[in-house]
């Protein structure tokens, strides 16, 4: 195989399915690289981490199966759809945001078939990057007031104050700052857990402030089902999360693309980015009719997978077993949900702000010339409509926000000309 070239056959180093006892631990360490992130979405967000947990778990081994077991991936909480649950859980409530969460699943699989049938070009071309940019940059910017006001103490709304601002303010601060300075400085297996590393740091600061309430903790049991949560209709949260879906739909291509390059294994053609793209979408809409956020493979255990270079998608297997078993304790549960909102807080400010740089990097990336008038218009109306909170109402139907910049980015970059300049 020459340098640059992917082997697209399996082989017993790179992608064959080989499940044996002694990979566990293994497996139990894949989990823990993925674990902060994991329960920080449901935590941020309203959901149980527990279900959480389930969902990951489960939503892995759909994956495996989807793709036969070639790729070494680990499925679990999508931090692209922080911001969207959190307005559509202010909005609509858990069920009806579940539903859209669903519908959001169901766009995966659209674009799988999509792909199958007329192969990646399509979808490029419909959803290029001076459309997808700017609406994740919109994601992180109509929710950063959020970030602000847990990280002062009030509520998601700032209506009310939860904890006193000075302490909140001071355990927020040392929850970002050691995640920053983790991210920044650590080296080995500490650079690939920052955010474990801030939260931690928060929790432990909260401590002397009386944040904390180990009451639910010591009272709850070792071992209780996860607080499934069903679902309910709504043609809103929908339309909402079509959008939405979108972007990390497109940037599932980099992820695959990114574990294809440590393993040296073409998993855009054996089993295809139509399948991977599959098993994606069926994960994300099976955890959202169980009560869990959407999944999506995870870079942290990508960067475990290289740092090891274990290989075997059959650790996978083991995490997700891990995963399962572990949303039934109880007690692990209360210990997530006594963190203090404050910490969260902190930790989102630059969560929050990472989805908005990673908008503008892609289209800085992207080589188009943004002030070029088919392009100035496309950006701009997409920012300001989804930022400025924009609404269109017919009916009981209506349309707001990131869903309606999203719709309209997309419409304008199909109707609007191109100048010679951009042809």
């Amino acid at each position: 195989m020459s340098t640059g070239e992917f082997d697209a056959r399996p082989d017993a180093e790179a992608s064959a399915y080989r499940f044996r006892a002694r990979d566990g631990l293994l497996g139990a360490q894949m989990l823990f690289v993925a674990f902060g992130s994991l329960v920080l979405v449901p935590l941020l967000t309203g959901l149980d981490p527990n279900v959480a947990l389930f969902t990951a778990g489960v939503g892995t081994l759909i994956f495996q199966m989807v793709t036969r077991g070639r790729v070494p991936v680990f499925l679990a909480s999508s931090f692209a759809f922080i911001a969207p649950i959190i307005y559509g859980v202010e909005t609509w409530g858990i069920p009806g945001t579940l539903c859209g969460l669903m519908a959001a699943g169901v766009v995966y699989m659209l674009l799988s078939l999509v792909i199958r049938l007329r192969g990646v070009g399509v979808v490029t071309r419909l959803l290029p990057t001076i459309v997808t940019g700017p609406v994740i940059m919109v994601i992180g910017l109509v929710l950063a007031p959020v970030a602000v006001n847990l990280a002062m103490g009030l509520d998601g709304n700032g209506e009310a104050q939860l904890v006193a601002s000075g302490p909140a303010m001071l355990v927020s601060f040392i929850a970002l700052a050691v995640t920053v300075a983790v991210s920044l400085l650590a080296r080995g297996f500490l650079s690939l857990v920052p955010i474990i590393c801030g939260v931690m740091a928060g929790y432990i600061a909260s401590l002397p402030f009386g944040l904390v309430d180990f009451a639910p903790v010591a009272e709850a049991p070792w071992f209780a089902v996860p607080n499934f949560v069903a679902p309910e209709w709504n043609w809103q949260a929908v339309l909402f999360m079509i959008p939405v879906a979108i972007a990390p739909a497109i940037e599932h291509f980099g992820d695959v693309v990114a574990i294809r390059s440590v393993t040296g294994r073409d998993y855009l053609k054996d089993p295809g980015i139509d399948r991977t793209m599959l098993g994606d979408g069926l994960a994300t809409s099976v955890a959202a009719a169980l009560g869990g956020p959407p999944n999506t493979t995870y870079s942290e255990v990508t960067g475990a997978v290289t740092l090891t270079k274990a290989y075997n998608p059959a650790l996978m297997t083991w995490a997700a077993g891990f995963a399962i078993v572990f949303a039934f304790v109880g007690k692990l549960g209360a210990l997530l949900a006594s963190i203090p909102t404050p910490v969260m807080g902190g930790i989102i400010v630059l969560l929050f702000g990472a989805i908005i740089v990673v908008g503008l990097n892609s289209l800085a990336k992207s080589g188009e010339e943004l002030t070029e008038p088919r392009n100035l218009a496309v950006v701009g109306i997409i920012l300001v409509t989804g930022v400025g909170g924009l609404s269109f109402s017919a009916g009981e139907f209506t349309l707001e926000g990131i869903a309606l910049a999203g719709v309209l980015g997309v419409a304008l970059n199909l109707v609007l000309p191109r100048t010679r300049a951009s042809n």
